[in-house]
């Protein structure tokens, strides 16, 4: 904690280095970039649905913050002016690429059932590494340390939220993820406390619809769990051996698989279990070769990254490179078992800090 002599003095030095960040100083606004990067990556991931996408907002943000350092008047934080400008750049992005999740169609799978209702397909779906929600803050005192530990950031509540209009959206981050008052987010979005209490009594209805069944019980914390840890390693050992049965075992009977940006979803545990067994026959067509898997994990969630060595691939090849990148899987865990799977490209690694072939 920060006495009140200690705030005061913070205080000064903060409005010190805005003061000089308004006056052109690179170095000053460098330092506010620092502090306040990390929460609006997050908060710009949170409006996009997308990792590559918010990575290119928040360097927008910053951007139209620099030429526009001398329109900051003090009325509010810097902070909130930066998510003011943070946010106005997702809803202007979104202005000029509107989406939103529709069904999938029907599964492929020989034992779906027709009945099933298909699950939302949000194309644009990217995973976000844990390795950039565990940055230090730069100090106990940040806002942002309170914001990323109190976070909903997790793959199922991101679909949800895609299923809003971007500007119900924003109100609902505002509001029931940062905590702001009424009172701020009209401000923030020029608008009525009016118009942002009705938008935020829509927005949660909406999401309401979309969030899976017990999401009080599963929603995961920082740390993994030791049963956590158990099932990742049962899971990675599984694929290591080609073992489809080993797979089976860890899934939950109403697992679903979906593979944004691809059309294609599984459901149920002999369906998921079934495509694991063409997977790792080297008989069938679909055989992938040998895998190798790396732990990590994203959206507060255990993750598997794999790597496979594809039988094509001649005997004389060089040992560097042999296994390559092929899908990071993002695990629900309920329960001890795994309820539902997203698995995205290779594209992802890179944010992970992932290499795209082993040895």
């Amino acid at each position: 904690m920060v006495d009140g002599v200690g705030a005061e003095v913070r205080r000064k030095e903060d409005d010190a280095v805005v003061a000089a960040a308004r006056a052109g100083d690179e170095a000053a606004f460098a330092e506010l970039v620092r502090r306040h990067e990390r929460e609006l990556r997050v908060h710009c991931y949170r409006m996009l649905g997308s990792f590559h996408e918010s990575e290119d907002l928040v360097q927008e943000t910053f951007l139209r913050a620099w030429r526009r350092r001398e329109s900051f008047e003090g009325r509010s934080t810097f902070r909130a002016w930066l998510y003011r400008i943070a946010t106005n750049a997702c809803l202007d992005h979104l202005d000029r690429h509107p989406r939103r999740p529709r069904p999938y169609g029907p599964s492929p799978s020989p034992t779906a059932s027709a009945n099933e209702e298909p699950p939302p397909a949000v194309p644009w779906l990217e995973p976000f590494p844990d390795r950039l929600l565990d940055v230090p803050a730069p100090g106990e005192a940040e806002p942002d340390a309170v914001v990323v530990a109190r976070e909903s950031i997790e793959l199922a509540y991101l679909v949800a939220i895609q299923h809003l209009p971007p500007r119900q959206r924003a109100v609902l981050i505002l509001r029931d993820v940062l905590g702001w008052p009424a009172t701020e987010t009209a401000t923030l979005l020029d608008g009525s406390v009016a118009s942002v209490k009705s938008a935020l009594a829509r927005a949660r209805s909406t999401v309401r619809e979309h969030l899976p069944e017990r999401r009080d019980d599963w929603a995961p914390s920082g740390d993994p769990t030791p049963e956590e840890r158990a099932l990742l390693h049962r899971y990675i050992d599984a694929h290591a051996h080609g073992d489809a049965n080993a797979v089976a075992a860890l899934l939950a009977e109403e697992v679903r698989l979906t593979m944004p940006p691809h059309p294609e979803w599984f459901s149920g545990r002999e369906a998921i279990a079934g495509l694991h067994r063409e997977v790792f026959d080297p008989a069938s067509t679909w055989y992938h070769g040998r895998w190798r898997s790396i732990a990590t994990r994203a959206n507060r969630q255990p993750a598997v990254a794999h790597y496979c060595e594809r039988p094509s691939a001649p005997e004389t090849q060089a040992v560097a490179g042999r296994y390559r990148a092929q899908v990071l899987d993002v695990l629900r865990v309920r329960d001890g078992k795994v309820v539902e799977i997203t698995a995205f490209e290779p594209r992802s690694f890179a944010a992970f800090e992932l290499p795209l072939t082993l040895p």
